[in-house]
């Protein structure tokens, strides 16, 4: 693009009005969820225009840091005020996840919503009519979608630099949640990557435990925080993909783990790619052009480096990368990279792996039952 030319879009976005945001979010509980209040600054385009918060000061907080030009204590007053073109669902908390989302596609609103997307079927089946019966875009916030990072990964498995994929392999974060909450809140974002790489799964065999004892519905909990019912300390579990591909999932309380373990490494019959799981530019790429899946001499892991340079730098960059997208799909009408659908495929395969565990058999996908098997 000329310089003239550069100038002429500048001064034309600049007189442009902007597109009204309206950002939810509550202190306390899921707050605003990892940076939906404050990716908007990134889109000239876009304006903050209000923000909720039923506690004051966190609602202050939020008002200073983002701009917003109105505050609300109640996020059904703020849409009904404000009639915004798009709205951030912070919390991190799912439990509030169906009413926000509800009140917000009532309002003919397009969505970036954090996850995880639901706390059982039960609430992501009626959320995800809402988006299709009322016609908005929906793009959940598991950011691994648009990474640079995983876009390559994908461009190498295309291109055949491992050959033909055979299985993936996914390890949970395994930090003081490891086993069902690390499955909930982080082994969201592998399951999503999975499906990423392979499409939808056609079962799944799994066997979860506690210190080593098969688990009962007896040992439902509550997670840190309420993201559904959860349990065990150790989960191991096995995807059947198209083609009889296996995808391997597990987490287990242990004394010494790495960050680098939470990630996918995808098998393939000429080489292995690593794919840690990071908020980019965190994480990483890596491939072994190897048919042994080990390093020798003449074949050693290869990093990636970045692979794009980014207007948008910070905390705010991978968010910036899935609004980009869900902007597009909007001008497009098409679906974004993480829509309603992915968000509840994740929701499926959690609550599969329980299934799976407590008939003591494989489960096969769509599942029959939509209510949570540890309820």
């Amino acid at each position: 693009m000329t310089r003239r030319a550069w100038i002429a879009s500048s001064l034309a976005l600049a007189a442009a009005p902007r597109l009204p945001v309206a950002v939810i979010g509550h202190t306390g509980r899921g707050n605003f969820g990892h940076g939906l209040d404050t990716v908007w600054r990134s889109f000239p385009q876009l304006e903050v225009v209000a923000i909720s918060d039923p506690d004051p000061a966190g609602r202050a907080a939020a008002q200073s840091r983002t701009g917003a030009l109105r505050a609300y204590s109640d996020f059904r007053e703020m849409l009904a005020q404000e009639k915004p073109f798009l709205v951030g669902i912070g919390p991190r908390h799912a439990d509030q996840r169906l009413l926000m989302l509800s009140a917000a596609v009532a309002a003919g609103c397009h969505i970036y919503m954090e996850k995880p997307f639901a706390v059982a079927l039960a609430d992501a089946d009626p959320m995800v009519q809402a988006v299709q019966r009322h016609g908005v875009k929906l793009q959940i916030a598991h950011q691994m979608r648009r990474s640079p990072y995983a876009l390559e990964a994908q461009r190498l498995i295309t291109s055949g630099d491992i050959g033909e994929v055979e299985q993936i392999r996914c390890h949970g974060k395994e930090d003081r949640r490891a086993g069902g909450e690390d499955m909930a809140v982080l082994g969201s974002h592998l399951f999503d990557m999975m499906r990423f790489f392979l499409g939808d799964p056609l079962s799944v065999s799994a066997r979860v435990t506690h210190n080593g004892r098969n688990i009962t519905r007896a040992d439902a909990r509550s997670a840190s925080e309420p993201v559904g019912p959860i349990a065990g300390n150790q989960i191991t579990a096995t995807f059947t993909f198209p083609g009889g591909i296996p995808a391997f999932f597990t987490t287990r309380a242990v004394a010494d783990t790495h960050p680098w373990r939470f990630g996918t490494w995808i098998y393939g019959s000429r080489g292995v790619i690593c794919l840690p799981n990071g908020i980019y530019p965190d994480g990483g790429l890596h491939i072994l052009r190897s048919a042994s899946w080990i390093p020798s001499s003449s074949a050693q892991w290869q990093s990636f480096p970045p692979p794009a340079e980014h207007q948008v730098k910070g905390s705010d960059l991978a968010n910036s990368l899935m609004v980009t997208d869900l902007l597009a799909a909007i001008e497009s009408n098409s679906r974004p990279c993480c829509n309603e659908i992915d968000g509840r495929w994740t929701t499926e395969m959690i609550q599969g792996v329980y299934l799976s565990h407590l008939t003591g058999r494989h489960v096969d996908f769509p599942l029959t039952s939509r209510q949570h098997p540890l309820l």
